[in-house]
This record gives structure tokens, sequence and C-alpha cells, in this order.
């Protein structure tokens, strides 16, 4: 793994609200707004953009962990702007405090953590699997 990132490096992510990420249960639509799942979803995606740059060719970054506190709605069409930041950075670790904004409006807080593995041993993992 490189380590070409410090604390405090940030990294933003910016994407609009679709109808794909309503919060839908056994195809019920329960709220037209951006679901906590799809949000859990762009938090981890925020948080990788850093191992993007970070990995070897033999490696892969795995989600460790996420945690989101949901603070208001964000509605079809509306931009979210999530910006991650590194809060600590090991031999193969990163963990990130995401922010989800709607221009002023706070979205979400929460964090995230990968951890970066060979291909090779993740091939071995998830071969087990299918």
């Amino acid at each position: 793994m490189k380590h070409n990132v410090k604390v405090g490096d940030k990294r933003e992510y910016r994407r609009s609200v679709t109808a794909t990420d309503f919060a839908t249960f056994d195809h019920e639509v329960l709220h037209r707004v951006c679901s906590t799942f799809s949000l859990a979803r762009d938090f981890e995606w925020s948080s990788r953009l850093f191992f993007i740059d970070m990995r070897e060719a033999d490696e892969e970054g795995v989600g460790t962990h996420v945690s989101i506190d949901h603070k208001s709605p964000a509605f079809e069409g509306e931009e979210i702007i999530f910006t991650a930041t590194v809060s600590e950075v090991g031999p193969m670790h990163l963990w990130c405090t995401i922010e989800a904004r709607v221009g002023d409006r706070l979205i979400a807080t929460g964090k995230t953590g990968q951890k970066m593995l060979k291909r090779e041993r993740l091939n071995q993992l998830f071969g087990r699997h299918g």
C-alpha cells in the first residue's frame, strides 16, 4: 500500500439523488428521499477514492466499517456533496470521517473503515463462496 495520504486529507464526491436512492423495501417506496442505505454506499465510495490512489497493482481495499447519523432529508434531484476526511491511516488500513451536505444543509455524518489486502488473499477468501 502506498502511503501517499495523511490525516486531514480530503476527497469530495458529488451525486444527485434519483429514485433508485429512495427508501424502498420489498418493492415498496416508503419515502421519496435519499435512504440511509444509499448514503452508506456513497460514504464507502467517498472514502474508497483514497484507496484507489493508495493501492498497489496486487492489492484491493475492502470495507470494514460504516456508521451514519442521518440528520435531514435529501430530495430527488438534489446534489449531495460527500466530503471524506482521513482521520487515521495505518500500515494496511484507512479510517475516514464523512460529511454529506446539500448546499449548507447537513444531511449526514459518519465514519468508514477500510483495509487493504492482497488480491490473491481476497481471491482465496471469496473463491470459497462462489
